[in-house]
């Protein structure tokens, strides 16, 4: 969060440096307008690209299957724990998996056992710390 903050506050100082520039520069008379705003869309587009790249490098976490069976989820617990981490309600659960809603919340509970978690949002976060969502 700390380095969000601070990529988004450099850019920002970046902005208005830019534009003191601009300023500058208008007063002087040496360039005009346009040439003023063609640098500001070429640095921010520069940001950009490197701002892009930088999130491709990143490795998208992969599922720990081996993780999932040392907790010894089910197949059927684990799409259940899916469609938990999305949002979906046990009604919309059941409809989705065609199961009666008492067997999501079986799931459910047998979920938040195995995870040793108390909510289903605290089941979600442990899901994400373990991988295996």
């Amino acid at each position: 969060m700390k380095k969000t903050v601070i990529v988004f506050s450099l850019l920002i100082l970046a902005l208005l440096l830019l534009f003191q520039l601009s300023k500058y520069t208008i007063i002087r008379g040496n360039m005009q307008i346009e040439y003023i705003m063609v640098l500001i869309a070429i640095v921010f587009f520069g940001i950009g690209i490197f701002i892009n790249n930088k999130n491709k490098n990143t490795n998208p976490n992969k599922i720990d299957l081996q993780k999932i069976k040392d907790l010894g989820l089910s197949k059927r617990e684990y799409e259940v724990l899916k469609e938990v981490a999305s949002g979906l309600s046990n009604q919309e659960i059941a409809d989705k998996l065609f199961v009666s809603e008492s067997t999501i919340k079986t799931h459910v509970s047998n979920l938040l056992v195995k995870l040793n978690a108390k909510r289903r949002t605290q089941a979600i976060q442990i899901s994400k710390d373990l991988n295996i969502i």
